[in-house]
């Protein structure tokens, strides 16, 4: 018996596992057998692996083949382990010297004419082999650049079966095919995504008028609180929520690195661009499922939804009332812990889910222009509004009901309003602030502080604690929308440079939770 072993990962959410791929050739019936829970992407292997290797110009070892997956309980999914495979196979009957597999760890799938064709979730992948002590990693040769972000990684990018024997036997690599490599996979949900082409050129003083809501904006990107504009059709609500991402800084680089390995596994990692460095911004389709929304999937696909695509950058939620209750109210864990936890038979996965959340509603479901065009009774507005639940709007931070912004608005206010590289190095300034404050913390931002060391060590003074103290004693503030209000009150201090909370922060915090106009 003649025995040989590679590596490869498997990925669950966005976390890997090494997986160790052994490769035994014994006597008995001729065939390839593949064992440790394989999908069925991972079972049809044996197809592309024997066609790889015969269109390699190399031989197929006419004998019982049995290729282990070790861990065995892990569930292992999808094309990820073609090349381990074909080279623990070939290294094995002695084509490639074992010694040169040790310590690899390769990734990627095969195509039937042996390249090495682009598999998502790279990213992910080399960072777990990175984590498990594995310093040297093949890749296809589409994904090197994606793969590169990881360090002190040594990243051999394979465009060929024929080429990546080659350099295991120490010879001179082949001339290969010049036919660029396709570009690698994405999944349906790209589709929905901004790209960055369409925020190109989106300036926050493009919006006329709604002073109120900018500033509310300019809270929401300085503190990374939640925001809810409501307000008639054409009032800018949309124009508003699309305009945050330019008023954000850049990702730091282990924020970046988090929200590429998300995108990478959900295969929306635009091609171009290994590295994601601005904040995401997502927008479903009022038509989104649950599962849409939160991330799922069946079996042992589990792939991650909206709120994990618009981790570290904004999610909205355009026409709020149009989804579906359930949907909504799938958010308020993720909006409280930050992540999600899908649970299935086969296994838990977790993704990560910290984002500002941003949504918009019309007043009724006849979007009137003006009130007193609206034929809608208040009965029916009253449901219509009541769609968005009680406990989802109590884990906003701003409310904000917009009116059409007014004549002379809309034709003069263009030459006095702000711009968002102006509003941005405001914004960037209440940050630094922030960040100062809570260096010797975990969190970044004033929305991330939990309720209990709120309360503990960042309470404002007893004299600037009044309103907040009056809405308690009324029944009307409850205590998260104390904590929430205390954070929002932190993030409006930042951004005036007080070193703590006074009365006027406080009173504008609360307005801004309840939703009064000022």
């Amino acid at each position: 018996m003649t025995l040989a072993k590679t590596r490869s990962v498997s990925l669950v959410g966005v976390d890997g596992f090494v997986v160790d791929v052994e490769a035994a050739i014994t006597s008995g019936v001729p065939g390839l057998h593949l064992v440790g829970l394989p999908d069925t992407a991972l079972s049809e292997a044996r197809d592309r692996v024997r066609a790889a290797i015969f269109n390699s110009g190399e031989d197929w070892p006419n004998r019982h083949v049995t290729v282990s997956l070790f861990p065995a309980s892990l569930p292992k999914k999808g094309s990820t382990f073609d090349v381990a495979i074909a080279v623990a196979l070939l290294a094995a009957a002695e084509v490639v010297p074992p010694r040169s597999c040790a310590g690899l760890v390769l990734i990627g799938e095969l195509g039937l004419d042996g390249r090495v064709r682009a598999i998502p979730g790279v990213l992910p992948a080399v960072l777990a082999a990175a984590n498990a002590g594995c310093r040297r990693v093949v890749v296809p040769r589409a994904n090197a650049a994606e793969a590169g972000l990881v360090p002190d990684v040594e990243v051999l990018a394979a465009g060929t079966l024929r080429g990546l024997l080659a350099v295991l036997r120490d010879e001179a690599p082949p001339i290969e095919d010049e036919e660029p490599d396709p570009p690698p996979p994405r999944s349906a949900a790209g589709l929905s995504l901004r790209s960055p082409d369409r925020r190109t050129g989106m300036d926050l003083a493009d919006v006329r008028g709604q002073a109120e809501a900018r500033r509310a904006l300019e809270i929401s990107a300085a503190g990374g609180h939640h925001l809810f504009f409501s307000g008639p059709p054409g009032c800018g609500k949309t124009m508003l929520a699309e305009r945050l991402p330019t008023l954000l800084p850049p990702l730091e680089a282990d924020a970046a690195l988090e929200v590429t390995a998300i995108h990478s596994v959900a295969g929306t990692l635009p091609p171009d661009q290994p590295l994601i460095t601005r904040s995401p911004f997502y927008a479903p389709h009022h038509t989104a499922t649950r599962a849409a929304m939160v991330g799922g999937g069946s079996g042992r696909v589990l792939q991650p939804g909206a709120v994990s695509l618009a981790h570290r950058g904004t999610l909205f939620l355009d026409e709020a009332p149009e989804f579906m209750s359930g949907t909504l109210d799938a958010l308020r864990q993720p909006l409280e812990e930050g992540e999600v936890r899908i649970s299935r038979a086969e296994g838990t996965a977790c993704f990560p889910a910290r984002f500002t959340l941003v949504l918009a509603a019309n007043p009724c479901p006849c979007a009137a222009a003006k009130q007193v065009d609206c034929s809608c009774a208040p009965a029916i507005r009253r449901k219509y509004l009541t769609r968005i639940s009680g406990p989802l709007l109590d884990r906003i931070d701003l409310k904000l009901e917009l009116t059409p912004a007014s004549r002379a608005e809309l034709r003069y206010d263009l030459e006095f309003a702000e711009a968002s590289r102006v509003v941005a190095e405001r914004v960037l300034t209440a940050r630094e602030r922030t960040l100062k404050r809570l260096d010797d913390t975990p969190w970044r931002s004033n929305s991330e502080i939990p309720g209990p060391e709120l309360r503990r060590r960042f309470t404002p003074p007893p004299e600037a604690m009044r309103a907040a103290d009056d809405a308690l004693q009324r029944g009307s503030l409850s205590a998260r929308g104390l904590d929430r209000v205390l954070r929002v009150a932190w993030t409006i201090a930042d951004l005036a440079g007080h070193d703590q909370p006074d009365e006027d922060d406080v009173g504008g915090a609360l307005a801004l939770w309840t939703g009064r106009r000022s």
